[in-house]
């Protein structure tokens, strides 16, 4: 067991923070946070747990039926998401799925994300080291991430007659790339063994409770993201080490010799500079090494991303300016989309290239980034405009949406009035006011900065209102206000 260990700067390294709130999981690859997890006690994901769910509500207009699974909000079915013959060409009606009041067993495959339920499927799976089981059918399907096709053929040849003989249906992770039979087939028991369980449960389950829930957080990532060219996977908590240490020994005794207990007086973020990566992850303004520089906005609809060249002049040309300044910003944008953990419609808008050749190496360089990304992307060609358009798989609450929350200051609008613009407003409210209502004076509260600003430049506009008027204007400092909040009261 390791005492206090400094960071090494080749290959993939997995760092586990563990505190009674929150698991919080980093992948670092050379030196360079690449992935942010994290997961609170109170508001554990739900991905991946199964239901015995009731349907409240069926809406053929949306083909699509809401079922309450426990929840404080009812989670959201469709009909394309109902498991269903392969070989149908269509998805099957929702009327004919569901019917109001009727019990069904769902597995969540998105998250309750702001004001959207969670999303549910019929259709269950189980993942594991090596493979995904698929209890409903008896398809073997193969990870499109092995591309080797004499690898594919191996693996396919392996799991069929092992899936023939339980009567269940794989998918192979891609982790499965190169390992033996024996491996696969153990894999296949345990998945098996786990999925017995399961139906044995299911059988006393009673509406709107939860049959099985997927591994914790820390587990997960080791299952899924210790590959074997991962150097090390350093673990925070004694406690959890050894829990962990039994998980591995059990299920990928292969990794057990990567696994590390960190007990450095350092915190392992600290140690790794993961705390200042996790402030920087926040920020709109990414810095670029050539001087450029990225700007992220995040919004209901979609996420937007707009590269500059900032103090970036080049060597060359103009061209060659922009050229450089979109390759780095392609890398970048890729990291801090995995980083960030943004899904949905992603605009890119890459500074204007008049090289096609230029246009094309960007896109390639994008596309190259974007594969080490586990989550589904889908990219578009550069548009007239200088725009891509893009697509992330997004099952899970985005960084922002983890650790902020709207500012109470603008309501989410990333700006506030200015204390000029205050001031105008105050002026046009005591006006109404003073029509509105007998009073012999007019009491104003107001932020600090406002008061200043009306008892400074805008004193002659005051005095003037006053004399209008023909009432005395008395300002108050409430400290508690913002600098938008104001009340004008007649007294």
């Amino acid at each position: 067991m390791n005492t206090d260990i400094q960071p090494s700067f080749t290959n993939q390294e997995l760092l586990i923070n563990f505190t009674p709130q929150e698991t919080r999981i980093a992948v670092v690859e050379n030196g360079v946070l690449q992935e942010l997890h994290i997961e609170r006690a109170s508001q554990r994901g739900l991905v991946g747990n199964i239901y015995c769910g009731k349907v409240n509500r069926v809406l053929p207009g949306m083909q699509a039926a809401f079922v309450d699974i426990g929840l404080p909000k009812a989670a959201f079915l469709h009909a394309s998401d109902f498991h269903h013959n392969e070989s149908a060409e269509h998805h099957p009606d929702i009327t004919e799925c569901v019917t109001e009041g009727q019990q069904v067993i769902v597995q969540v495959i998105k998250d309750p994300l702001g004001t959207k339920g969670a999303r549910l499927t019929t259709d269950l799976t189980l993942p594991s080291r090596y493979l995904v089981l698929m209890p409903n059918n008896q398809h073997v399907g193969i990870s499109q991430r092995i591309e080797d096709e004499s690898e594919r053929e191996r693996l396919r040849q392996l799991v069929e007659p092992i899936a023939e003989e339980l009567g269940m249906g794989f998918i192979v992770r891609t982790a499965a790339e190169g390992v033996d039979e024996t491996s696969l087939r153990q894999d296949a028991l345990y998945l098996q063994r786990l999925w017995e369980a399961i139906k044995h449960k299911r059988l006393r389950a009673q509406p709107g409770t939860l049959i099985y829930q997927d591994l914790d957080l820390a587990a997960r990532a080791i299952r899924d993201l210790a590959r074997e060219d991962m150097k090390k996977i350093l673990i925070d908590s004694r406690e959890n080490f050894q829990r962990l240490h039994e998980f591995v020994k059990q299920l990928m005794p292969d990794a057990l010799n990567k696994l590390a207990y960190y007990s450095g007086e350092r915190p392992l973020f600290e140690l790794y500079n993961i705390e200042d990566e996790i402030q920087k992850a926040l920020q709109r303004k990414v810095d670029l090494k050539s001087g450029g520089h990225i700007v992220i906005d995040q919004t209901e609809a979609m996420t937007t991303i707009d590269v500059n060249t900032g103090a970036f002049v080049g060597h060359k040309n103009l061209e060659e300016t922009i050229f450089k300044t979109n390759l780095e910003a392609a890398v970048t944008l890729a990291r801090q989309l995995r980083l960030r953990n943004l899904g949905g419609i992603i605009i890119i808008d890459f500074i204007d290239m008049t090289n096609e050749e230029h246009k094309r190496q960007v896109l390639r360089t994008l596309e190259k980034a974007l594969e080490k990304d586990r989550a589904k992307t889908t990219i578009s060609e550069v548009s007239s405009l200088g725009l891509v358009q893009m697509t992330r798989k997004r099952t899970r609450e985005s960084l922002e949406h983890i650790l902020c929350e709207p500012c109470p200051m603008c309501q989410g609008r990333g700006f506030i009035k200015t204390a000029q613009t205050v001031c105008y407003e105050l002026f046009r409210e005591i006006l109404r006011a003073n029509r509105a209502y007998e009073c012999q004076q007019v009491m104003v509260l107001a932020s600090e900065s406002v008061i200043e600003r009306l008892l400074d430049e805008e004193s002659d506009s005051v005095a003037e209102l006053e004399a209008f008027i023909g009432k005395p204007i008395r300002f108050q400092v409430e400290t508690m206000y913002s600098q938008e909040q104001f009340d004008v009261i007649p007294v």
